[in-house]
């Protein structure tokens, strides 16, 4: 056995081995009911929890890594972090968007960090749903935001935690990025003001 095909046989046994783990982390006992966020399907067919754990070079997507740099990939459902020196690359399962008229692509970046987020949902969000709540105070199970928020320069767009862990991998937000709660408070002590944040 060449070596060349050793390491992709040991990066391919270590990357199901991730995934094994991931998917771990998401046991029913975790799950919520209830949550304000994620919309029974138009059609009531299940969506499939589908993601894509690919690595990639942050150059093809950035000029720099200055304050560091996420990408979302939004087909994948993945999140890629780069630190500033580029010493530290994560790879984090995400919950996307339910619908494209939700999306917004393009760049942004980080402009605040809070801890234990308070949630309102947006006019379009009450509109369309009424009955949910003006607002979910921090730290409650019930806060679609989870345990740490990211929020970024454009009007209502987050990354965010999520206590529902059903969602991650899956179409399944109002327009924000969701990741599980351990792995938004692992992002959330990386990330900074100003770091640069490109959706595609």
């Amino acid at each position: 056995m060449s070596a060349d095909h050793s390491n992709k046989l040991n990066r391919r046994t270590l990357l199901g081995v991730a995934a094994a783990g991931l998917g771990s982390l998401a046991l029913p006992a975790f799950a919520q009911d209830g949550t304000t966020e994620m919309e029974t399907p138009a059609t009531g067919t299940v969506r499939n929890n589908i993601s894509s754990f690919r690595m990639l070079d942050w150059q093809p997507y950035f000029d720099n890594t200055r304050k560091g740099a996420i990408l979302v990939d939004l087909t994948s459902r993945a999140l890629h972090y780069w630190s500033e020196d580029q010493a530290t690359y994560l790879l984090f399962p995400t919950s996307v968007p339910l619908s494209d008229d939700l999306t917004r692509l393009g760049r942004t970046e980080v402009v605040q960090k809070v801890v234990a987020p308070t949630w309102r949902p947006t006019p379009s969000m009450l509109e369309r749903n009424p009955e949910w709540p003006a607002v979910v105070p921090g730290g409650s199970p019930d806060n679609p935001l989870g345990t740490h928020a990211l929020y970024l320069s454009w009007t209502y767009y987050r990354i965010h935690g999520t206590h529902d862990t059903r969602k991650i991998g899956r179409r399944s937000s109002n327009g924000c990025i969701g990741l599980y709660n351990e792995h938004i408070q692992q992002l959330f002590s990386l990330a900074q003001v100003g770091t640069q944040v490109l959706l595609i």
